[in-house]
């Protein structure tokens, strides 16, 4: 079995599957929903989804995603290549800038990133610090 959706997912799958029947005129229960989609998901029921699904990390962002935030003090925009769940609440992040991030803060030399693989947890944010106690990445929200 693949990898249960977070239950924000399911939920939302419920949802769509409910007013996709409505427009046929099949009525159906939220309960009733909820247990198609478990199925639809390989799970017994609901309630067997929902447990599976508990233990899934919700995703900070989506690979794919475009991103604005700071790196080593720098603003950037940038797309998500890649994320990868490295526990309950952290992820490794590839990430690409639209444009280069200078990130010496000296005015006598440049070191350029264009791209960047940082640890991060569900909020966006690295765990390494800057010597000022700002996060190395941080992802706006």
């Amino acid at each position: 079995m693949e990898p249960s959706p977070p239950i924000e997912d399911l939920k939302a799958e419920a949802r769509r599957l409910r007013k996709a029947l409505a427009a046929e005129g099949v009525v159906i229960g939220h309960s009733a929903a909820l247990d198609r989609v478990a199925r639809a998901h390989g799970h017994r029921d609901w309630n067997t989804a929902h447990a599976v699904a508990a233990k899934v990390p919700t995703l900070p962002v989506r690979v794919g995603a475009r991103v604005s935030g700071a790196y080593l003090g720098q603003p950037f925009r940038a797309e998500v290549l890649g994320l990868t769940v490295l526990g309950r609440n952290r992820f490794r992040i590839t990430l690409d800038f639209d444009e280069a991030v200078d990130v010496v803060v000296f005015d006598s030399f440049s070191n350029l990133r264009k791209r960047v693989v940082k640890v991060i947890d569900a909020r966006g944010e690295s765990p390494d610090r800057t010597s000022d106690g700002r996060p190395h990445l941080r992802i706006a929200r």
